[in-house]
């Protein structure tokens, strides 16, 4: 149980890092190229890195970056959507949340062999 808690906690940091590094790389974006908010993306960029490294550690890679990239984008299209104000399609919604259930599938397998 222990286990599976840290194995959460290191996939939600790497996601949340990682959704931020993309926020604010979006926010720099067309300025001057040295910028805080790039830097501030490649930074948190770097410490998703870390954070996905231990997630490896611990999990199959057949898990992990399943986990990792669809989290990744169903947050960053939720920031997009509230902290940029991007539209956001009924298709593209509709979209994550087929990824969703895919997770939820490959989150039961896991589960169901352990």
């Amino acid at each position: 149980m222990f286990a599976q808690l840290v194995f959460a906690l290191l996939i939600l940091t790497s996601v949340g890092l990682n959704t931020l590094g993309q926020t604010l790389l979006k926010l720099g974006s067309g300025q001057n190229p040295l910028n805080l908010y790039l830097l501030g993306g490649i930074t948190a960029y770097a410490l998703s890195t870390i954070f996905y490294v231990l997630v490896l550690g611990k999990v199959n890679l057949s898990i992990a970056y399943p986990f990792v990239i669809g989290l990744t984008m169903i947050a960053t299209t939720i920031c997009g959507a509230v902290i940029l104000r991007e539209k956001i399609f009924t298709l593209h919604w509709i979209g994550l949340g087929l990824m969703l259930s895919g997770l939820s599938a490959i989150a039961l397998a896991k589960a169901s062999s352990s």
